[in-house]
């Protein structure tokens, strides 16, 4: 057997964690139909840019370079600073 159909097989009958972490966080979630919950479908008027960085998102979270388990529960990603901005970039657009 090969070494990732082992990895594959104990995945699945639970006996080991193979994909617990893994790049599950994706780069952007902001303003995305998913996220959208304005009554016309206006995504990128209903969730700006301004209110990613304030507001939980209800199905992913999004980061640059990150890395989350499997539920994202826990999410780990970089934020950079330009020297200028008063805000930190955690995300590609903004």
């Amino acid at each position: 057997m090969l070494a990732e159909q082992q990895r594959l097989d104990e995945d699945a009958q639970r006996r080991r964690h193979w994909k617990r972490w893994g790049p599950y966080l994706s780069e952007r979630a902001w303003g995305t139909v998913r996220e959208d919950y304005s009554p016309h479908g206006t995504a990128w008027e209903a969730f700006p840019h301004d209110h990613a960085r304030s507001r939980a998102y209800r199905w992913n979270e999004d980061g640059l370079a990150g890395i989350c388990d499997r539920h994202q529960y826990i999410c780990f990603a970089i934020a950079l600073w330009n020297g200028r901005d008063p805000i930190l970039k955690e995300r590609i657009f903004g």
